[in-house]
């Protein structure tokens, strides 16, 4: 079995000094002056982020579903999987895989297993996502508010009619593609 913790301290860097250059609701990003392990000094651009979910909704009819909506950073419309991140109305993860299916999809899952973890983009942000298979689908009994800055459309696709999305590149968000991937292995 490989071990990379092993070779932590030859490749580790010391974090010298970190300086907040923006603090929002979402993220803090921050410049660190950081040591190499040979000694010399550089830069680091760093956004914390809070640890969020993302999740695989598959109906009773085997159909994934895909929100539609406007993403500022890429000037785009896109197709996502339900998601959100983890914040203080959360217990844990599977509080907020419940009420973000409620959110935006208005479903609850009877059954929800967790796939995997992944840094959503490791190079300079510590966001940690855990993708979930939720099945068993039903309407919620009770509605939660859904965010008011949140514009989505759902939309609900078979297997066939997400590869063509996937080969087509419409499919442009990683965890997404992770989610869509996955499901192709239950196939």
């Amino acid at each position: 079995m490989i071990n990379i913790s092993e070779d932590t301290e030859k490749f580790a860097e010391k974090v010298l000094d970190e300086t907040t250059k923006y603090d929002g609701h979402i993220i803090r990003a921050t410049e660190q002056t950081v040591q190499l392990p040979d000694g010399r000094q550089t830069k680091r651009d760093i956004v914390y982020h809070a640890d969020a979910i993302a999740i695989l909704a598959l109906t009773k009819d085997n159909k994934m579903i895909l929100e539609k909506q406007w993403r500022a950073p890429v000037q785009q419309l896109t197709l996502e999987i339900p998601a959100g991140k983890i914040d203080n109305r959360d217990q844990n993860p599977l509080d907020a895989v419940n009420r973000e299916l409620n959110e935006e999809t208005r479903l609850s899952a009877n059954k929800i297993e967790e796939i995997t973890g992944f840094y959503s983009s490791i190079g300079f942000s510590n966001e940690y996502m855990t993708l979930y298979l939720a099945s068993d689908l039903e309407p919620v009994t009770m509605e939660l508010p859904q965010d008011d800055d949140e514009q989505i459309d759902l939309i609900y696709v078979d297997y066939e009619q997400a590869t063509e999305l996937f080969n087509s590149g419409q499919l442009k968000d990683a965890k997404t593609n992770m989610a869509y991937l996955y499901w192709r292995t239950l196939q």
